[in-house]
């Protein structure tokens, strides 16, 4: 996916231009690669991006250690702000007050939209921060020579964390 220049939407049809999306993201593993579509507007003083789609992405899971297919799916849509200072940002000190209105994406309106970057940051929104494969999923245990259940070896420093802690 190529960057696209902002000032070219302003000749586009209904200055949107619609993008059909069927790769995978160089940043992102995924198993399959990400379906779907992307719309962005040239609104004047903004842009107005969108995307529908999905892809399948390997996660493991956070209380049995598993692997697991999670299918990730996208209906999202953002503003994004045209500011001609926007190109400004690097003349900054690296430490500053910034009021809440400017907590806001801006671009300059004579620069480049990267697609890429943008749906990749969307996609890794969409990761469940609790990874759980599965409703019934319990810790990993091993049996023993006298059947008693074990913790995996992986949970041991939790394992003992929880014997000093009192009753």
């Amino acid at each position: 996916m190529q960057a696209i220049y902002i000032p070219h939407l302003l000749n586009a049809p209904n200055r949107t231009q619609t993008l059909v999306l069927d790769d995978f993201i160089p940043e992102l593993e995924t198993l399959t690669p990400f379906r779907g579509k992307m719309m962005i507007r040239h609104g004047g003083t903004f842009l107005e991006v969108g995307v529908k789609g999905e892809t399948i992405i390997t996660l493991t899971c956070d209380r049995c250690l598993q692997q697991y297919n999670r299918r990730l799916s996208l209906e999202n849509s953002e503003i994004i702000w045209l500011n001609k200072d926007a190109d400004l940002e690097d003349n900054y000190p690296q430490e500053r007050e910034v009021a809440w209105e400017d907590l806001s994406e801006s671009l300059s309106p004579h620069g480049h939209f990267d697609p890429q970057s943008w749906l990749y940051e969307q996609l890794s929104l969409a990761i469940p921060l609790r990874q759980l494969c599965g409703k019934d999923c319990e810790p990993p245990t091993t049996k023993t020579d006298d059947n008693q259940p074990t913790i995996d070896s992986r949970w041991s420093g939790l394992e003992a964390l929880k014997r000093q802690l009192p009753k």
